[in-house]
């Protein structure tokens, strides 16, 4: 008996290499590699330089002239109290904690009560009104200074803090109800029948049930309202002239490293700096959850 040879068999089905549409794991390699390395620069740009600010603010003027990058050779706390007294910072800083505590609370209140009535009633000309709030985030507030002026003045609130709380909560506005609109649309709308079943009023409702579900984008969108208020330097230097008393922080620290430039006092200078950071510093990290729930909360529902 005689075998016939018909040529090389197929390989079986299951030796067959997969097709799965994936990547090679080289290419998810690099690409993870290069993301990382990205975060890594990132971070670095931004901790190097705030660890080298509070550093310089607790060596002396010799030390920071003489090895900048250095650590200090014993801890200087007297620039700290020199800052916040002879340069006037602990009096801009409770100014600045008066007016971003007013500011905001007026800023809440409102832009939480309009987002909520324009995600929740339907009214004639609501797209308009709202379309109307959100234009305003594309207005730069350079462009508006010179009229404003004016406005503020006529108004007989130049140099006042309640000048400036009512200009702040204007220009946050948009961006709040812009935010909140569309974190109250995500909110079941069978919590809000039910509790008007039950005989609950639109007023208890919005108060007592919907603000509280809506609390991680309300401290969300209030971090980022917190931030930008502290931080605001151009409005008090155009609305908050004369009174030094009256002065807000950014326009302390101008003021501060001006004179320090030319006194040479640079760890008050620093000093000052990490007195003006520290805040924001403390309000990020204690809030860095909350600020990452209220932004993906939307997504996820």
């Amino acid at each position: 008996m005689t075998s016939v040879d018909s040529g090389p068999r197929p390989a079986p089905a299951a030796l067959a290499e997969p097709t799965t549409g994936r990547p090679p794991r080289r290419e998810l390699g690099v690409a993870n590699v290069f993301s990382h390395g990205f975060l890594l620069l990132w971070a670095a740009m931004t901790v190097l330089p705030l660890a080298w600010m509070v550093l310089s603010s607790l060596k002396s003027n010799g030390e920071i002239l003489a090895d900048p990058w250095g650590l200090p050779e014993a801890l200087h706390l007297d620039n700290w109290a020199r800052a916040w007294t002879k340069a006037h910072i602990g009096r801009y800083f409770l100014n600045s904690a008066v007016v971003v505590a007013g500011s905001l609370t007026l800023t809440m209140l409102l832009g939480a009560t309009a987002a909520y009535v324009f995600a929740r009633y339907e009214f004639r000309g609501r797209q308009v009104v709202y379309y109307l709030f959100v234009g305003g985030m594309m207005f730069p507030v350079f462009l508006a200074l010179v009229p404003l002026f004016f406005v503020v003045r006529n108004a007989g609130l130049f140099g006042t803090w309640t000048g400036l709380i009512l200009v702040y909560t204007a220009y946050s506005l948009p961006f709040t109800v812009f935010f909140l609109t569309a974190f109250f649309r995500t909110l079941p709308t069978a919590i809000a029948e039910a509790a008007l079943i039950d005989g609950c009023g639109h007023f208890r409702l919005f108060f007592r049930v919907m603000l509280p579900m809506a609390r991680p984008g309300l401290i969300s969108v209030g971090i980022f309202n917190f931030l930008s208020h502290w931080n605001q330097f151009l409005l008090p230097q155009v609305l908050m002239q004369g009174d030094e008393s009256k002065w807000m922080l950014a326009q302390g620290l101008n003021a501060l490293a001006v004179n320090q430039g030319y006194a040479g006092d640079y760890a008050q200078l620093f000093a000052g700096l990490t007195i003006a950071v520290l805040p924001v510093l403390v309000v990020y990290v204690t809030f860095q959850r909350q600020i990452q729930a209220g932004l993906t909360a939307g997504q996820l529902k």
